[in-house]
């Protein structure tokens, strides 16, 4: 048999142009099947420590925990349409808002048994938590943030808005909100310790959910639906510093500081991602095929894993899918 000389250069250089082929900056590791839920799933909160995620699934009036170290769930009944979740680790506490009966449940994070619920106003949304202070900012109704004190679960405060908010931003080293009002094309700043609004950004885009915070480099990322696009604001003048396009419906936006990286989730089943090049310059660097409605997720830093909630769509069941960080 005549041997070919070539063959073992060649495989060498298919080895070679693999080991420096560029990995995909997220990597898909698993899929946890969730049979039981049914429409529409809203937003996820996570328990680094006790390694659970906690999922607001709106049209199956639940919300539920997945046990990341055995992939068991296990549900929690009574809510009226659940959107934003938000666990407090040093107080053992779930705050779930609600936008069916606009109330904000005060779940123990041992029992998983709901201890308290709070009327706020129709449509109660995003859940944030200031742990300087110890507060819960929650978005609903008309146009509000209402604030509660986390320890007591007492109301504490009201911040009038000129719309329903979507997502906000609290920073950590100021005393600002940023608030993401669509209704109004705009972006809402509020001091917190004035309980009021200081400032309002218009936007020239429309349909803006998702928002992300970059406090080092003084940045804004907002995500809009119309068109399909993320805007970069400068936080101290709100100035548009630039625009890059996405893929559509997005819901949820995530900024990783330690790699520079924006990802945005999108329910046109693409997850985006966005390396930041400097303050102003951007560029997409991955787009993930996902799953259709796949438009909300959590970034977990402290985990390197995205969590990705997929609905139940015809032939395609209710999954969280679990991705790595490269």
């Amino acid at each position: 048999m005549k041997i070919n000389s070539a063959l073992p250069v060649m495989l060498l250089a298919v080895a070679a142009t693999a080991a420096v082929a560029p990995s995909p900056p997220l990597q898909l590791v698993l899929k946890i099947p969730i049979h039981h839920v049914e429409g529409r799933i809203d937003h996820l909160s996570a328990d680094v420590t006790g390694r659970r995620l906690f999922v607001a699934a709106l049209e199956n009036s639940t919300v539920e925990v997945l046990n990341l170290r055995t992939g068991d769930f296990q549900s929690i009944p009574d809510f009226d349409d659940p959107q934003g979740v938000r666990f407090v680790p040093e107080l053992k506490k779930l705050f779930v808002a609600s936008g069916g009966d606009g109330t904000c449940k005060i779940v123990d994070g041992v029992t998983l048994q709901i201890k308290r619920a709070l009327k706020l106003g129709k449509d109660a949304d995003n859940v944030r938590y200031d742990a300087a202070t110890k507060k819960i900012y929650v978005g609903y109704g008309r146009g509000g943030l209402a604030v509660m004190d986390a320890t007591s679960g007492n109301k504490t405060a009201e911040i009038p808005l000129d719309g329903h908010p979507e997502s906000f931003q609290l920073e950590t080293a100021g005393q600002r909100i940023f608030v993401n009002v669509p209704s109004s094309r705009k972006v809402a700043v509020i001091d917190r310790k004035k309980n009021q609004v200081v400032s309002n950004w218009r936007l020239s885009a429309e349909a803006n959910y998702p928002m992300a915070l970059d406090e080092r480099s003084n940045r804004l990322f907002l995500g809009c639906r119309r068109p399909p696009s993320l805007l970069v604001l400068d936080t101290a003048t709100g100035q548009l510093k630039t625009r890059i396009t996405i893929d559509g419906d997005t819901d949820d936006i995530f900024y990783d500081a330690l790699r520079r990286r924006i990802y945005v989730s999108c329910g046109t089943a693409f997850i985006d991602i966005i390396e930041q090049q400097s303050a102003d310059q951007y560029r997409l660097i991955a787009k993930i095929p996902t799953a259709s409605g796949a438009r909300t997720s959590l970034f977990v830093p402290e985990m390197r894993r995205l969590f990705l909630a997929v609905p139940h769509r015809r032939k395609q069941r209710a999954e969280v899918w679990v991705y790595q960080v490269k």
